[in-house]
């Protein structure tokens, strides 16, 4: 499951997107499973009208769609890397998501205090991503490159670390540091915070939405979606914008038991996709019976599709395609 942290200053409107999201969710979903973990946690359904179309064919109520495990992370003041405020909750809690909501606010209220003073969004970006950065440095630090010769993979390790700290020292992001393959990879178990995806969130007063597209402009950062957090609208974008921008796609099933959406990672196999629903599939994969979305549609189901010939057969190779209506066959 995709797990999403919303970041950000105090009063920057991470609550209210989050509660905002919880709140759709619960309108939304008659038939969808629903779960608050905790009250900072709770679980998001990716929008699919493609679920509710499938289950009209095969006749079941059941819809199981893809989720998205959303996080409100405690507010950021300057001075987290170094344990201020909630600091070491906050930097805890993002070393455990795999894409980051940077909430950043545009909206004005006077009601509703700017710990900086005044409302400077690209001046709060900065704040966060440069304690961010400070809390990288800290970790880079405490790798000590050892005397004399080393492994090839040590070499690999300690020439990206050195990279890295040159890099973050002139306030580049990890993610936007040109590492070679081996490099990266040799650097992962580190988990830093600036390597992770981003997207951030211009978070709009209502007032404001007619602007969004002037306000954009003046914003260097990217991706970015602007939305208002206490409006509805955009929210479905937000989530979907989650979902695609770490390159995941939906497979679907499609039975008299239920109807649900897989996620996985573009580019995945068959015999991979089939992992995705059980190992066991996965070990004893002999085959995968395909149609597309659309077709399945067209030809009212498996029973019309298999009479004209319309399910394709596809070994452990094929790469499996988003809106793919799978059946996987096992030994």
């Amino acid at each position: 499951m995709l797990n999403v942290g919303i970041v950000g200053l105090p009063n920057s409107g991470k609550s209210t997107l989050f509660n905002a999201l919880l709140k759709k969710q619960i309108a939304d979903t008659t038939n969808y499973p629903f779960c608050t973990i905790e009250p900072n946690k709770g679980i998001v359904r990716v929008p699919d009208e493609r679920l509710p179309v499938l289950a009209s064919i095969v006749k079941t109520e059941r819809i199981v769609p893809a989720v998205v495990e959303f996080i409100d992370i405690a507010g950021l003041i300057k001075g987290a890397s170094k344990g201020e405020g909630l600091g070491n909750k906050f930097l805890a809690h993002i070393r455990e998501v795999v894409l980051i909501i940077h909430m950043v606010r545009f909206f004005k209220d006077e009601g509703v205090i700017h710990t900086g003073g005044k409302i400077d969004p690209c001046a709060d970006v900065e704040t966060i991503n440069s304690e961010l950065i400070l809390a990288d440095l800290e970790a880079l630090e405490r790798q000590k490159e050892p005397r004399g010769r080393i492994e090839k993979e040590e070499e690999l390790f300690f020439e990206a670390v050195r990279i890295l700290k040159d890099k973050l020292n002139q306030g580049v992001l990890a993610k936007d540091v040109a590492l070679m393959v081996d490099q990266r990879k040799a650097v992962k178990n580190l988990f830093l915070l600036t390597d992770k995806s981003v997207i951030y969130v211009a978070n709009l007063g209502e007032e404001q939405l007619t602007e969004a597209e002037k306000k954009r402009k003046e914003f260097p950062f990217e991706p970015a979606v602007f939305i208002s957090a206490k409006a509805e609208a955009g929210l479905d974008r937000l989530i979907e914008f989650a979902y695609k921008s770490l390159g995941l796609i939906s497979f679907l099933t499609a039975g008299e038991k239920e109807v649900r959406a897989w996620t996985i990672k573009a580019g995945m196999s068959a015999r991979e996709a089939a992992g995705v629903i059980h190992s066991d599939f996965k070990e004893r994969f002999v085959k995968a019976e395909v149609i597309s979305f659309e077709e399945f549609v067209k030809y009212n189901g498996w029973e019309k599709a298999r009479l004209l010939g319309k399910i394709r057969i596809e070994g452990k190779d094929y790469l499996v395609q988003d809106g793919d209506v799978i059946l996987f066959r096992k030994n």
